[in-house]
């Protein structure tokens, strides 16, 4: 188990065309999921699942996660990575983004990010949701950040840059395992 010390978080430089585009995603709503694994019964074993039962729906915090996710296009992969001058894995990023939007520490592992989170039914994917994938031959191997429109952001090893992709496209499309949610239900 990986444990995280604090350090001070320096917001990612938004420049106009990433603001603009972020402006123009937060508002877009697609997709369908299937549920994540289901989550185990008894007590919690991450302090922080209170912090993240909490989180309100609330389209400021979901354009806060939308915003710092876009400005860490770019960024160069790195397995176990963990901040953007190193380099971010997929879990490394959505773990870097939220504690930066929200102050959410999430574990570095997609499949314990998958068993935090609220599974997302049908059309109910929102900017800002986690979006998983079947990448190497194991279930919830691989998660993004949602945008809207059949978009999430990803730090993919294959061309070593985070950036965004299609949910549509053949290779995710097949290897989709579900949408999921740490934000409240309204």
């Amino acid at each position: 188990m990986m444990h995280a010390h604090a350090i001070p978080v320096r917001a990612p430089r938004m420049t106009w065309p990433v603001l603009l585009a972020a402006a123009l995603l937060c508002g877009w709503l697609a997709g369908c999921s299937t549920a994540p694994p289901a989550k185990k019964t008894g007590k919690a074993t991450n302090p922080n699942r209170n912090a993240i039962a909490k989180l309100q729906v609330d389209s400021k915090d979901r354009q806060e996660v939308v915003l710092y996710a876009l400005g860490l296009l770019d960024v160069g992969y790195q397995f176990g990575g963990k901040n953007p001058e190193a380099g971010l894995d997929c879990s490394g990023l959505v773990r870097f983004v939220y504690k930066s939007a929200l102050d959410i520490d999430l574990p570095h592992n997609a499949a314990e990010m998958a068993r935090l989170a609220r599974p997302v039914n049908g059309q109910g994917l929102q900017a800002g949701d986690l979006v998983f994938f079947n990448t190497s031959g194991k279930p919830y191997s691989h998660v993004g950040i949602y945008l809207g429109d059949g978009k999430f952001i990803h730090a993919p090893s294959t061309n070593g840059k985070v950036r965004v992709e299609s949910m549509g496209l053949a290779y995710f499309a097949s290897r989709y395992q579900g949408g999921a949610t740490l934000f409240a239900e309204n």
